[in-house]
C-alpha cells in the first residue's frame, strides 16, 4: 500500500471518529435538554402548589393523596429504569414528564419550610456544582467503573441510616446524613455523566434515532434524580427555615 493510500485511510478513520463524537455530543445535548425541561416542570409545579392553599391542603393534608403520589413516583422510576429498552421514545418521554410533574407536587413542601430566597440561592449553587461535576465526569480519562459500586453501597447505607433516623430523630445524625448525601450525589453526578458518555458512543454506533431518543430520556432521568437529591441535601444545610 502506497503513502497516499495510508493517508486516505487515516483521513477516513479520523472522519469516522469525528462523526461518532458529533453524534455522541448530540446525544448528550438531548440528555441535558430533557433534564432541564423536567427541572422546569418540577419547579413550576412546586411553585404553583405552594401558592394554592387548596392544593396544599389536598396534597399535604390528606395522607392518602400524598402517599399515592409518592408511590406513583417510585412506580414511574421503576418502570422507566427496568423497561426502557422496550419503550418507544414517545411513551418514555410522557412518563418522564409525568414523573417530573408529580415530583414537583410533592416537593412543594420545601416552600412551606424554607424561605424563597434560600431556595433560589441553593438552586443556583446546586446548578453551578452540578455543572462543574458533570463536566469533569464527561472529560475525565479515568476509569470510573469501580466508583459505581462504591456509590451504590454508600447510597444504600444513606437510605438505611435515613430510615433509622426517622425513629431516633437525632439532629446530629441528620447533619451527618446531609453532608454524606451531598458527597454521595456529587459522586453520582460524575459517575452517571461518565457512564452516559460511554452510552452515547454505543448508541451512536447503532444509528437508531428511536433508540437514541429513548436512552437519552433514561439518561436525563438519572441526572435529574442526582440534581434533585443534591439540591435537597444542600438546602437542608444552607436553607433558612421560615
Amino acid at each position: 500500500m502506497d503513502t497516499n493510500s495510508l493517508e486516505n485511510l487515516n483521513y477516513q478513520e479520523l472522519s469516522q471518529v469525528e462523526a461518532l463524537r458529533s453524534v455522541a455530543a448530540k446525544f448528550m445535548t438531548k440528555v441535558y435538554g430533557w433534564m432541564s425541561f423536567a427541572l422546569i416542570i418540577t419547579a413550576l409545579a412546586a411553585h404553583a402548589v405552594a401558592r394554592s392553599e387548596y392544593a396544599i391542603s389536598l396534597i399535604f393534608g390528606n395522607s392518602l393523596v400524598f402517599w399515592g403520589l409518592i408511590i406513583a413516583e417510585f412506580a414511574l422510576v421503576f418502570i422507566l429504569s427496568s423497561r426502557i429498552s422496550r419503550m418507544s421514545a414517545g411513551v418514555a418521554s410522557l412518563m418522564f414528564v409525568l414523573f417530573s410533574l408529580i415530583n414537583g407536587l410533592t416537593l412543594a413542601s420545601i416552600f412551606l419550610t424554607y424561605s424563597a430566597s434560600s431556595i433560589v440561592s441553593t438552586f443556583l449553587i446546586t446548578a453551578g456544582t452540578f455543572t462543574a461535576l458533570s463536566i469533569y465526569g464527561y472529560v475525565t480519562k479515568k476509569d470510573l467503573s469501580s466508583l459505581g459500586n462504591i456509590l451504590f453501597f454508600a447510597l444504600i447505607g444513606l437510605i438505611i441510616a435515613t430510615i433509622v433516623n426517622i425513629f431516633f430523630s437525632s439532629s446530629t445524625l441528620q447533619w451527618i446524613l446531609n453532608y454524606a448525601g451531598v458527597i454521595v450525589f456529587s459522586g453520582l453526578v460524575i459517575y452517571d455523566t461518565n457512564k452516559l458518555k460511554q452510552l452515547a458512543y454505543a448508541v451512536s454506533l447503532e444509528g437508531n434515532n428511536e433508540t437514541t431518543s429513548t436512552y437519552a430520556i433514561h439518561g436525563a432521568l438519572s441526572l435529574y434524580l442526582d440534581f434533585i437529591n443534591l439540591f435537597i441535601y444542600l438546602l437542608r444545610i444552607l436553607g433558612d427555615r421560615d
